[in-house]
């Protein structure tokens, strides 16, 4: 039973990972890097033969988005310091026709609660027809468009 390509057995995979590996350790792939120190000592004795100032060190980023620049103190409660939302603009006055559609939806909503002391066959059609009313009046007079040109926030 062969695996992989055809006519090609698992000698030849073997074979073939054995090339590679060892062209990768010709390269250097795979050994211990040098240690800081070594590579220090390296450049200074570099620095030495050549009387040459050895050339910068990199510095790192001064601070990524899991690093600062300085330590968090987590101890500190912060009990001075919170949010304190603005006062909420005051709400508009409503219009009387939305007073109107608010109060036969109160109407509505009492008559089909009440409908099992009053007459249910004549008082349930009109307690339907005051909610459905209420609702599509204050569903008509809703805001179409931004209240001015300058306000392209969402609209509830």
């Amino acid at each position: 039973m062969t695996r992989g390509r055809a006519g090609g057995g698992p000698e030849d995979f073997d074979a073939a990972f054995a090339e590679i590996v060892a062209d990768l350790r010709r390269e250097g792939v795979g050994l211990n890097p040098p240690s800081e120190a070594e590579v220090t000592r390296e450049r200074a004795e570099s620095a030495a033969d050549a009387e040459d100032p050895p050339p910068p060190q990199p510095k790192p980023p001064a601070s990524t988005w899991r690093a600062h620049e300085t330590d968090i103190d987590w101890s500190d409660d912060n009990e001075t310091e919170h949010y304190e939302p603005p006062e909420p603009p005051p709400l508009p006055k409503l219009h009387p026709i939305s007073v109107a559609a608010i109060a036969a939806i109160v109407v509505g909503v009492a008559l089909l609660v009440l409908t099992s002391w009053l007459i249910p066959v004549v008082w349930t059609p009109v307690g339907l027809a005051c909610l459905a009313t209420g609702v599509g009046t204050l569903l008509l007079r809703s805001r179409r468009s931004p209240r001015n040109d300058d306000d392209n926030g969402a609209q509830v």
